[in-house]
């Protein structure tokens, strides 16, 4: 009996560097090194880094963002979409911050690394149970001690907050007007 031949298959096209990355950080899980993603691909890091701006832009249209924290990279869901996510998975909605913590995130994401006496040297109020608050919802941590005496806890944000507020990185923060008079 004759085989029929077969139907014309369309030409595999080896998958773009852009895609590769893409692949890694969907399966990976956690954010990923670009040393690691370089090592990898067995590219030069300057390539994976032009590959990943390409997939950060083509992410905006999309209901995934590539996040960047300093030389880590991942795929987290669009902050757009948090509401409907948290909606599916089940999760109780998230409770809003106050306007303290707040007011103090905001002092640490712009004057990062910070001491508490420096937040509180700004704000004129004790800070400690905010920031205590703070770290336990993963939006600052304990970035080092300041070489003075008492050694002090320097805080800094972390990736849980560029999540939290959407952003890549801490270049995505807006400029700060210090001009402006408060509202």
């Amino acid at each position: 009996m004759e085989q029929s031949p077969l139907p014309d298959m369309p030409l595999q096209l080896a998958p773009t560097t852009v895609q590769l990355i893409e692949a890694i950080l969907f399966v990976a899980g956690k954010p990923v090194t670009i040393t690691e993603l370089a090592r990898t691909l067995d590219l030069p890091p300057d390539a994976v880094e032009q590959a990943l701006d390409e997939l950060a832009a083509a992410c905006m249209e999309r209901g995934v963002r590539l996040q960047r924290d300093a030389d880590r990279v991942q795929l987290v869901s669009a902050p757009e979409a948090a509401a409907v996510i948290e909606r599916f998975l089940g999760a109780p909605p998230a409770t809003r911050l106050s306007n303290a913590a707040l007011e103090v995130l905001t002092i640490i994401a712009y004057r990062q690394p910070i001491t508490r006496a420096q937040i509180e040297a700004i704000r004129g109020v004790d800070s400690s149970s905010v920031l205590r608050a703070l770290l336990a919802r993963d939006l600052i941590a304990e970035g080092g001690r300041l070489e003075t005496a008492g050694r002090p806890i320097l805080y800094v944000t972390t990736a849980g907050f560029l999540r939290q507020f959407g952003l890549s990185s801490l270049a995505d923060l807006p400029p700060l007007d210090l001009s402006a008079p408060p509202s």
